[in-house]
Order: C-alpha cells, then sequence, then structure tokens
C-alpha cells in the first residue's frame, strides 16, 4: 500500500477540495448539495484572513482526503477549540486510517494553538461516520442541538 502523507493545503488546490466535497455529497446521498467551487473555496479558504484551512491526505501525490476546520472559543470551557466542518476520505482509502491520521493532524495544528478541544456535527443519516468518530474517543454532546438560521428567516433576522 502507498504511504499516505498529509500536508496543510494550498491555494492550487481548491479544485481538489470542491471535487472532493462532492464526493462527501455523494457519499451523504445527496449529490449536488455542495455549492462550493474551486473559486469560493480560494476566496473564503486563501488569502489575508482565511475563513476555514484545510488538511490533505495524499497518496501517491493525489489528494485522497481532506479536513475543513475553522477556530471557535467555548465560553463554558473558557478554552479555545477547533470546529472539523468537513472530513472526507475517497471509498477506496476508507478503513486504512487516513480519517484517524486526519483528525490527529487538526488535534496537532489545534493544540500549537492553544485550543484544548474539537467540535464536529455528524449528518443525521451518516451512523458510519457516527460509529467512527466514537471509536477514535468523539463523544456525543448531550446537551447541545444544531439550529441553523438562514434563507428568509436569516435576512428577516438582519433587518431587525
Amino acid at each position: 500500500m502507498t504511504d499516505i502523507t498529509l500536508r496543510d493545503a494550498r491555494i492550487e488546490d481548491a479544485a481538489a477540495i470542491s471535487a472532493m466535497l462532492d464526493g462527501l455529497a455523494r457519499a451523504l446521498g445527496t449529490p449536488g448539495a455542495s455549492k462550493s467551487t474551486a473559486q469560493t473555496i480560494e476566496k473564503h479558504g486563501f488569502g489575508a484572513a482565511p475563513d476555514f484551512r484545510v488538511v490533505i491526505a495524499e497518496a501517491a501525490g493525489k489528494p485522497i482526503g481532506f479536513a475543513l476546520y475553522f477556530p471557535e472559543f467555548s465560553t463554558w470551557r473558557a478554552k479555545r477549540g477547533l470546529y472539523i466542518q468537513d472530513l472526507f476520505v475517497e471509498d477506496a482509502w476508507r478503513s486504512a486510517g487516513v480519517g484517524e491520521k486526519l483528525v490527529g493532524a487538526v488535534a496537532a495544528r489545534a493544540a500549537e494553538n492553544g485550543a484544548v478541544y474539537i467540535k464536529l456535527a455528524v449528518d443525521a443519516a451518516n451512523a458510519r461516520g457516527a460509529r467512527f468518530y466514537e471509536r477514535i474517543g468523539f463523544t456525543e454532546a448531550k446537551s447541545d442541538r444544531i439550529y441553523v438560521l438562514e434563507g428568509e428567516a436569516f435576512e428577516k433576522a438582519g433587518k431587525q
């Protein structure tokens, strides 16, 4: 089996990141759900004040997975953390330890920046993903429920 390497994404990885986001949507049974493009990845992920960072997993120089994350802060903990928005590994590489390596790389970057936790959400229908996260040590937050304000409600709230 080919060695797996991890590295921080560069702007020239934007198209590969976008393609893997499309792969994630397909894997979740929601093809076309990702609205990200190479251009939006470039715009928001790179530059003077990026909205997120990405770790890329490669085998033989080809991207096979990624973790997209950004900082967050917990007032309850009074500590920094990181939020993993997306974690994806190509089908052929699942069960090869790539996901664990990606989470480990994000954890190392978190610790380097003074963070003490990682948070993420798992798609409600993604039982395999939930089992993976539990196996590597994540626990379900029983105290939190995720809500989203978007569309017309978001627009209305912004005009209050």
